[in-house]
């Protein structure tokens, strides 16, 4: 008989009072998620060493290893720091490994180049990006490349500098994407494997229509498109990626919100079903997640649904690699819910399985 695969929820919180959160986690908490129900199990709560604001986090299955952000901002400490964790084979705990300096404050996004050599790290409040080396036993070697953003926005309170919100690679692995909130911009890298430095790429940025605030980015992973949630303006860009020289050229801007809303709301994050098929928004203030339906021609979207998160906040949601379950981050009202994904139109269907986390920020499934 095979032996059921063993999926692991990490969930990432913010632990303590910011200015902009009263964190209540007490660091990352470890569920077992059931692929065939939907249901989530409690497991462990990983606090001590490396805990403090874990808000993103990033498992690497080929090192064994998770890497979190701890998201310190401006008067907590003099820089914000990622730590390193391994993850034991049979129970999928962690065990602290050690933590090295992001170079910057509140640092927000964590992500591992196709090589597993290198962690790169975005720092929102100082709006930089650094570069880390791993070590082969998962640890973090000090930065090898700081870059720090220039620019700013026409919305003074939330552009008045740079804030980088995500870097990641590409889908090949031959570019490395940035996004700034502060200037409208997405940077495009090459990454120097041998120095770890990030090259610009010709060209080097794409810009959004003045105000956007771009926030995440996420590729198609069946065609050569690529979406952008705003969060300032509650939009998604859909853009031609070129594969050859790693630019994007904008089709089309899609709200995330019902016609009839009117209230404060801000994008929050973005992902696309395995099949390519749809496209996922969330919304902080309207509180739901848009369904798109994806143009397999041209990339575009059109709304299908705005199904409710039945909590506050929803700042982070992610998809199973079977593409049947959503999970829905509702940070605060500090619940993450289970819903179910309709293979035929992409809606989401309530399945009444909701757990208590407190602050949930970031959701990573991990598989072994």
């Amino acid at each position: 008989m095979t032996k059921p695969e063993t999926i692991i929820l990490y969930i990432g919180t913010y632990t303590r009072h910011e200015d902009f959160v009263d964190g209540k986690g007490k660091g990352i908490y470890v569920y077992r998620f059931n692929p065939t129900s939907g249901a989530l199990t409690y497991e462990a709560t990983v606090a001590g060493a490396g805990t403090v604001n874990p808000s993103f986090l990033i498992p690497t299955p080929d090192r064994g290893c998770l890497y979190a952000v701890n998201e310190i901002t401006g008067g907590k400490g003099p820089h914000g720091t990622v730590s390193a964790f391994a993850i034991d084979p049979e129970t999928k705990g962690l065990t602290f490994l050690n933590q090295q300096s992001t170079h910057g404050l509140a640092p927000c996004y964590v992500s591992v180049d196709p090589s597993g050599r290198y962690a790169l790290v975005a720092n929102y409040e100082t709006g930089s990006v650094c570069v880390l080396p791993l070590a082969l036993n998962g640890q973090l070697e000090e930065a090898t490349d700081v870059v720090q953003f220039h620019g700013s926005g026409p919305n003074p309170d939330r552009q008045e500098g740079p804030h980088a919100h995500m870097i990641f690679p590409g889908p090949d692995g031959r570019f490395i994407f940035a996004v700034d909130l502060g200037s409208d911009r997405i940077m495009v890298y090459r990454l120097d494997p041998e120095q770890g430095k990030l090259v610009p790429a010709e060209p080097a940025w794409t810009r959004l229509s003045p105000g956007t605030g771009p926030r995440h980015l996420v590729f198609n992973p069946q065609k050569q498109f690529a979406y952008v949630v705003s969060e300032l303006q509650s939009t998604v860009t859909v853009f031609q990626y070129d594969e050859q020289n790693g630019s994007l050229h904008e089709r089309q801007t899609i709200s995330t919100l019902p016609e009839d809303f009117n209230g404060q709301n801000l994008g929050a994050e973005i992902q696309v079903a395995p099949s390519g098929r749809f496209v996922y928004a969330s919304n902080r203030g309207h509180d739901s997640i848009v369904t798109y339906a994806v143009n397999e021609l041209t990339g575009d979207l059109s709304v299908v649904s705005h199904e409710p998160t039945q909590g506050v906040g929803p700042r982070y949601f992610t998809i199973d690699p079977s593409g049947n379950w959503l999970l829905a981050a509702n940070q605060d009202s500090d619940t993450v819910v289970t819903f179910r994904i309709d293979q035929i139109s992409g809606k989401l269907k309530p399945t009444e399985q909701i757990v208590e986390v407190p602050t949930p920020v970031c959701l990573q499934l991990y598989s072994s």
